[in-house]
């Protein structure tokens, strides 16, 4: 490392010298065992997307099955709770975490901080093929024995691992085993991200002119570090009961009327390990959708983001609150009530700086230029769909209203709404504005806005009225209801509704994939800055950016990523790179 000082142009001299990459000699390596974290990117986002395709068919049998009870012949109770439990971990882990941290963290953090590449370009290839490796795993769970684990997303102790539970033969040990796996790449990527943030920003780009989307994306990678050895211990321990017969999660237990050789062990503890990690894996994926939200809301409304610090300090704050409120998720577990009383309080207290950020975004747009794009659209439907989501994350995060809410569809409503649909629209409307700078073309924008409005008022057809079932007292988790006098007629008619909006949203996901194929070859030629963003990514010498980012010569930052209609600017937009104009105070 070299001693910081400033150069002839007042701006402080790179703490790290510029290294030599490595350079591809084949097709193979070029593509396939990439060391370009673009390449990677995009590696991880295409496997991403596709097992979430296999998550999304799995939600269609849920839906098919409680619709119509009965009438798929295939699907028994083992199959319905098998794909419960896949689509949960899948969308949870495979794909939401994936694409925020692999995906769009690969790709964007070099650019964005003006460096050529991650720090270690080694290791982050190691990262996405061990992450390729860990989903073949858990996608093999349905050609073993038994198949798949049925035990549910959080995979509960002991009911998991013992007869009577769909998978427990083969499918729980192949979850187990994935999940491990997972967690070791992301710890290799995890790594990476922190480290290239913290040490190969280009000169002039302090931490204080990092765009929020790298600042969500950096504190999500820290939060991840922290957050996912909790589930590893959790998974090794458990691999071992179900293997060798050790007794950390399985108290003394009688299944099928015999005695089994556990004894000892706490269920509980497991609970605790799993939302150790399960609550802050909410935020690993909503954080990075908060700063590409406040990126794409400024590049669109042509205004600088409305307290641009005090969105830093929200995001790290929600980082630091998000690792002390996993009891909110086992108020039923019999914990100590004092425990229930300081969970809820510090359940509530991570909504304040949360209602900060939105309050921002709300001032941010007040009286702006607002271009009413497609990444905008999906931008101002994340935000109505976060604000709905927060809403109802405030009553269950009160004890007293958790306790009879939480074993219905009122949960499995807010949680789509919050870690379902509110993410997945933050990726398709960063997918659309940062499309061109991947391939050069721009995506065809009626087809685009169609895509939203069918995705966004579709979502709300089948997640709104769950809310009214989860109210009346429909559970979830359950096969079939049959006869049962507590739910209304309507939950049958409204089920049906549900089932059939969800058919076409799904189907209607064919039009984002045509118009991303299309675009390849036939979409208007995009520049090198359609979107007039002032942010680094944007002012590359190529589009799509060659290998290495930026040619001969790092770019020099002189200002904030949020430089939109200054008064007197020759242009509504100021890049980050451009000489300081006279006068010009620095941001």
């Amino acid at each position: 490392m070299t001693d910081v000082s400033i150069e002839d142009d007042g701006v402080p001299s790179q703490e790290v010298e510029d290294v030599e990459l490595y350079h591809a000699t084949s097709w193979l390596t070029k593509y396939v065992f990439s060391q370009d974290a673009k390449v990677i990117a995009i590696q991880y986002a295409c496997t991403a997307i596709a097992i979430g395709l296999v998550a999304l068919v799995l939600s269609w049998l849920i839906r098919l099955q409680l619709a119509f009870p009965g009438a798929i012949p295939f699907i028994d109770a083992n199959v319905y709770y098998q794909a419960v439990t896949m689509h949960g971990m899948i969308m949870v882990v495979y794909m939401l975490t994936a694409i925020f941290l692999g995906g769009f963290g690969n790709y964007l953090i070099p650019l964005m901080i003006g460096a050529r590449d991650m720090v270690f370009p080694f290791v982050n290839m190691l990262s996405y093929w061990v992450y390729l490796l860990a989903t073949l795993i858990l996608a093999a769970s349905y050609f073993v024995p038994g198949g798949p684990s049925g035990a549910g997303w959080t995979l509960y102790p002991p009911q998991a691992i013992l007869t009577g539970t769909p998978g427990h033969e083969w499918g729980i040990i192949l979850m187990l085993a994935s999940l491990i796996l997972f967690i070791v790449g992301f710890t290799m990527g995890g790594l990476n991200y922190v480290v290239t943030v913290l040490q190969a920003r280009t000169r002039g780009m302090t931490l204080m002119r990092m765009p929020l989307t790298v600042w969500g994306i950096f504190t999500a990678a820290v939060m991840a570090l922290l957050a996912f050895p909790g589930l590893f211990v959790a998974c090794v321990m458990l691999l071992l009961d179900r293997t060798l017969g050790t007794s950390f999660f399985v108290p003394a237990i009688v299944e099928m009327g015999e005695r089994r050789d556990y004894s000892g062990g706490s269920p509980i503890l497991f609970q605790h390990l799993f939302w150790f990690f399960g609550h802050p894996e909410v935020y690993i994926v909503a954080l990075p959708a908060f700063g590409m939200v406040s990126d794409l809301i400024s590049v669109h409304a042509r205004k600088n983001i409305f307290g641009y610090r005090m969105m830093v300090w929200a995001i790290l704050a929600i980082g630091i609150l998000s690792m002390v409120v996993w009891g909110h998720h086992m108020y039923v577990s019999g914990m100590n009530p004092l425990f229930g009383f300081f969970f809820a309080v510090t359940t509530l207290a991570i909504a304040v700086p949360t209602a900060m950020k939105v309050y921002n975004w709300v001032v941010t747009l007040w009286r702006a230029d607002i271009h009413f794009t497609t990444p905008m659209l999906f931008a101002l439907g994340f935000l109505i769909t976060f604000v709905n989501g927060g809403i109802t994350g405030l009553y269950l995060g009160n004890v007293i209203v958790d306790v009879p809410l939480s074993a219905t569809l009122f949960v499995v409503a807010h949680f789509h709404m919050v870690m379902g649909i509110a993410p997945v629209l933050v990726i398709f409307g960063a997918i659309y504005h940062w499309y061109p700078k991947i391939t050069g073309r721009m995506m065809d924008e009626r087809l685009g806005k169609i895509h939203f409005w069918i995705t966004f008022l579709g979502a709300y057809a089948v997640f709104f009225p769950m809310h009214y079932l989860g109210l009346v007292g429909v559970p979830r988790r359950f096969y079939e209801m049959g006869e049962t006098a507590f739910v209304p007629h309507s939950a049958v008619g409204l089920n049906i509704f549900m089932t059939v909006m969800a058919l076409i949203v799904g189907f209607s996901q064919l039009i984002f994939f045509y118009n991303a194929f299309k675009s390849l070859k036939h979409g208007a030629l995009a520049g090198g800055n359609p979107w007039r963003a002032a942010s680094l990514e944007w002012q590359t010498p190529e589009t799509p950016p060659g290998h290495g980012n930026w040619g001969k010569q790092l770019p020099i930052v002189y200002r904030w990523p949020y430089g939109y209609s200054i008064p007197g600017a020759p242009d509504d937009f100021l890049p980050q790179n451009a000489p300081p104009q006279r006068g010009e105070h620095a941001t």
